[in-house]
């Protein structure tokens, strides 16, 4: 990956996490003053020992921490990552939060999850108004999928049209890898030359699916060049946008995904091909790159599904796409919790393979930046982090909330003492996945296996 590609992936990451702090942080700031709560500090990003920007502001300090792993609102007489022994030991204040009844605490600290639910319905509806929602029809696929390895193990096969996984179809192409692995499916139905083929899945392989982060399988198209790179191998070979790749090495080629399988294995070689371009057979021949650079083993060209295959896009008027914002985040939250859930229950998924720390999520957004992405990729990180949140673990917002509830239900307030400690174990279990995801990021890239 160029430096500018991560230059933009870290960009779009750091502009969306900040967007979410500051809103989630909003969602417990609202509720603290209208219930007449001082709030003592309301920071984006950590600010151990300094801060890079700050102003006060009646009884708020506003800020910027120079350490971008979240953000948070100090609130008066609660017990938080800042640890405040000093003010927990003087007696309770009218301002406090530990002064104020139960159920404004509880909405206190459902603010934030609230508000990262209601601000990924707001962008999926957004989105689907400006945009619409594009997709490809499982009957649009004509000329059916195109497999590697892992999928031929299994029994599919190229030229294979998908007619529905265990027996339900799927609602659009795209959706296949995923209603695979979180539904953990047994058998997937094709159409075969013609006739109806039923394939099972065996067992492993929804785990080697998720260990190399592709989908299952992808449309089969032409081997039409849509795009020829210039200073590349095959642009400086003769080869040019349009082209029809009919031969490769003396080897017949159909589509694309047969061309593309061919060229690293003949890194450092020099091999003949033949196109057709408009009504006209070309021969030419394509040094292809060896060594151990970044662009052995490639030609520079590419083929667009978009430009083969009829994709449909569905447009949504404003009242159409409020319920369907809410549809989207609802599915959006259901399935993050169903792939959750595959960690502790399905022996095929690991957790060293399915978690990540900053630079898989930044490794989400596109090299390019596109605002349609990153709106997309926003909505679903804070559905995400609404999700986490409200985990019932001490040190995020749901452990707080936990005690509240059984405050409110026994009438009996947890000693500061236990919250104290409480707070410490889930700081200490925080920072322990923190450093784990992360490392496992680290390691992925000193492997080369991003």
């Amino acid at each position: 990956m160029e430096n500018s590609e991560i230059l933009v992936k870290a960009g779009q990451l750091l502009l969306s996490l900040s967007i979410l702090v500051v809103l989630h942080e909003l969602g417990h700031f609202i509720p603290a003053k209208l219930f007449k709560t001082r709030v003592e500090k309301f920071y984006l990003f950590f600010d151990p020992w300094f801060s890079l920007f700050k102003f006060k502001k009646g009884d708020t300090e506003y800020g910027i921490g120079w350490l971008p792993l979240g953000g948070y609102v100090k609130i008066s007489g609660m017990i938080d990552e800042s640890m405040d022994k000093e003010q927990m030991a003087l007696p309770a204040q009218p301002w406090e939060f530990r002064s104020k009844p139960a159920w404004q605490r509880l909405i206190i600290m459902v603010g934030g999850v609230t508000v990262n639910l209601i601000v990924g319905f707001l962008i999926y509806t957004m989105i689907l108004w400006h945009w619409g929602k594009e997709y490809l029809p499982l009957e649009n696929v004509k000329y059916g999928i195109a497999t590697d390895s892992l999928a031929q193990s299994i029994g599919l096969r190229d030229g294979d049209k998908i007619i529905s996984i265990d027996n339900v179809a799927p609602e659009s192409f795209g959706a296949i890898t995923g209603d695979v692995i979180i539904n953990q499916a047994k058998t997937i139905q094709v159409e075969r030359d013609g006739q109806p083929v039923e394939v099972k899945i065996k067992e492993g392989f929804v785990g080697h699916t998720i260990k190399r982060k592709k989908g299952i399988v992808a449309p089969r198209i032409p081997a039409i060049l849509d795009t020829v790179l210039p200073d590349m191998a095959g642009y400086k070979a003769g080869l040019r946008d349009g082209d029809k790749v009919i031969s490769y090495n003396n080897q017949p080629v159909g589509w694309y995904h047969e061309f593309v399988k061919l060229v690293p294995k003949d890194s450092g070689r020099t091999v003949p091909m033949e196109v057709l371009r408009g009504a006209d057979t070309v021969r030419l021949t394509v040094a292809i790159p060896g060594g151990g650079g970044k662009e052995a083993g490639k030609i520079g060209v590419s083929a667009i599904p978009d430009r083969h295959l009829d994709f449909v896009t569905r447009h949504y008027t404003f009242g159409e796409a409020i319920p369907a914002g809410f549809t989207t985040a609802i599915e959006t939250l259901v399935d993050y919790v169903r792939q959750l859930r595959l960690i502790f229950v399905s022996s095929e998924v690991k957790a060293s393979e399915s978690l990540g720390g900053f630079m898989s999520i930044g490794n989400l957004f596109p090299a390019q930046w596109e605002w349609q992405s990153f709106w997309a990729l926003t909505a679903l990180l804070s559905i995400i982090l609404a999700f986490m949140n409200i985990l019932p673990i001490p040190a995020l917002d749901g452990g707080h909330v936990l005690f509240l509830i059984y405050e409110i239900v026994t009438g009996r307030k947890p000693g500061e003492k236990f919250l104290e400690y409480a707070q410490i174990v889930g700081m200490v279990i925080l920072f322990g996945l923190l450093l784990y995801a992360n490392g496992l990021d680290i390691w992925r890239w000193i492997t080369n296996k991003f």
